[in-house]
């Protein structure tokens, strides 16, 4: 059901998780001493306040990709087009084969990080002041002055073109913020970084799709914000998307004239374009780290109906797409409290053992999240509605589910961090999280395309009726997939958390 590798986490039955939300590998130790420092900060306290809304900047048009594929389905796209919009989440995923170039190349009168992020954000409010004007035709809306009867094609290329771009310029904004914040803090504050990155991120994401989708929805403004039913939300898409592009062309600009970088980088001097795709290739030619990454290329095929069809069939089901966005609401503690918890059992020479452990059991949930879209239009009773104790029962489902996600994620984080060449650690991470993402990427895609393919369909004269939804042909042959891989890895798994640390040095 994904919040990141690192973020959506996530927030209908996605795993984004594990694209945006979580950011990782900070000790324990430095989260504490993180936690404990912030009346020490001093002036890095403005510091720290500029990086959280730099990175809220950034989740904006995170959670405005996630909100479409929700858009989407409401206006009943077919799941061709949702496997071909998947591709706008891929951005994030590869962003390591142009990290190398933002870090090398820029003007050093400007400033090595500015060189990237005052062009790169100006683009971002340009995209989004022009998109405000064509959304509508690009989703297949309704003009204000049109047939509302008329349902307009949806012009998935165009769409699915501008919001790759997006992805791809808030994740090369992301490349030049993490690296700003290397300087922007003093050494001993660094530790405070990742929590910029946490925070402002995952508040950004927010904004862009859960509060986006409520404010947008005339069904939960009138139930909860007005007094008088209107016909639409308090806000609309292209209303939030001028306001944003407004907000990032000022900020911009004040980040430019007024916000100064430091040229002393310290431990962080660049390392040059050549020198670090050469690391790269020194990395992936290991026979330890590609045994790992064929492991981290095919571990969650056995979740991609789940992770990318699961949120999709309940908006089909009649589940307002509002609701399942708000359902994240309640997660937003246990996804903080679960990785400090989890992250306690993944110490050691096996962290892998808690994967291991875990797999079995997100298999399982996988069975019974697809129990749960079964059921539900079993509970829907009148336009949309549906009782209490439905979304309490989602609600624990959706909790059991982020536990075996979140014990899967960490306990793969821990042993990335764990066999990663000091030397050169922050490409050897980087490498692996990018093969993480892809691991999670491509099979997603695949499983939106083919989940309408696998429908069983019956004809009765002129009629025809699908007597069994793709979807659940397509978990039941995921769930086999999985059982495989498991008895497929479990002895490599084994195996390569015996290897020597030499096994995995460049």
């Amino acid at each position: 059901m994904k919040s990141d590798e690192e973020k959506l986490r996530q927030r209908h039955f996605r795993d984004m998780s594990e694209d945006i939300a979580y950011q990782p590998m900070h000790s324990q130790e430095s989260s504490e001493r993180t936690a404990s420092s912030w009346s020490t900060l001093g002036s890095d306290k403005k510091n720290v306040t500029v990086l959280i809304f730099l990175y809220v900047l950034q989740g904006i048009p995170l959670g405005l990709a996630g909100s479409m594929p929700m858009i989407l389905q409401a206006r009943k796209a077919d799941y061709g087009t949702q496997a071909f919009f998947s591709f706008a989440f891929w951005p994030f995923s590869v962003k390591l084969l142009w990290a190398p170039i933002v870090d090398s190349v820029y003007f050093s009168r400007f400033g090595r990080r500015k060189s990237w992020l005052v062009p790169i954000q100006y683009l971002i409010g340009i995209f989004l002041f022009i998109l405000s004007y064509h959304i509508q035709t690009l989703i297949g809306e309704p003009s204000a002055n049109g047939d509302k009867e008329a349902r307009p094609e949806i012009n998935v290329l165009a769409l699915t073109a501008t919001f790759v771009s997006l992805c791809f310029l808030a994740a090369t904004q992301d490349i030049a913020v993490d690296g700003w914040a290397l300087t922007m803090l003093k050494k001993e504050n660094v530790g405070w970084a990742s929590t910029c990155n946490a925070v402002g991120q995952t508040a950004g994401y927010f904004m862009g799709n859960v509060v986006f989708l409520a404010l947008e929805s005339p069904e939960f403004c009138n139930n909860y914000l007005r007094s008088v039913p209107q016909a639409t939300g308090l806000v609309t898409i292209q209303g939030f998307m001028f306001f944003w592009a407004w907000v990032f062309i000022i900020a911009t600009t004040l980040t430019a004239i007024f916000k100064s970088e430091s040229q002393d980088y310290g431990d962080d001097e660049p390392e040059g374009v050549v020198s670090t795709y050469k690391t790269l290739w020194k990395i992936i030619k290991l026979p330890a780290v590609l045994k790992y990454c064929a492991m981290l290329l095919t571990a969650k095929i056995a979740f991609s109906a789940t992770d990318s069809v699961a949120g999709l069939k309940l908006i089909d089901s009649g589940m307002p797409k509002e609701r399942l966005a708000m359902l994240g609401v309640p997660m937003i503690p246990i996804q903080i409290v679960l990785p400090l918890i989890i992250s306690k059992y993944t110490g050691g020479n096996q962290p892998l053992a808690v994967f291991m452990k875990a797999y079995p059991a997100r298999l399982l949930m996988g069975i019974v999240i697809a129990y749960v879209v079964w059921v539900t239009p079993s509970f829907k009773s009148g336009e949309s509605e549906f009782p209490i104790s439905y979304y309490i029962m989602l609600l624990i489902v959706y909790a059991l589910h982020q536990v075996t996600l979140y014990s899967i994620y960490v306990s793969q984080m821990a042993f990335t961090a764990k066999i990663s060449d000091p030397s050169v650690g922050g490409t050897y991470m980087t490498l692996l999280n990018t093969i993480t993402n892809l691991g999670g990427n491509w099979p997603a895609t695949i499983a939106l395309y083919l989940v309408s393919h696998l429908d069983i369909k019956t004809t009765v004269g002129e009629t025809t009726i699908k007597t069994l939804d793709g979807f659940y042909i397509e978990t039941m042959v995921c769930t086999i997939v999985g059982v495989l891989w498991y008895i497929a890895f479990k002895p490599r798994v084994r195996a390569m958390q015996r290897l020597e640390p030499s096994a995995w040095k460049v």
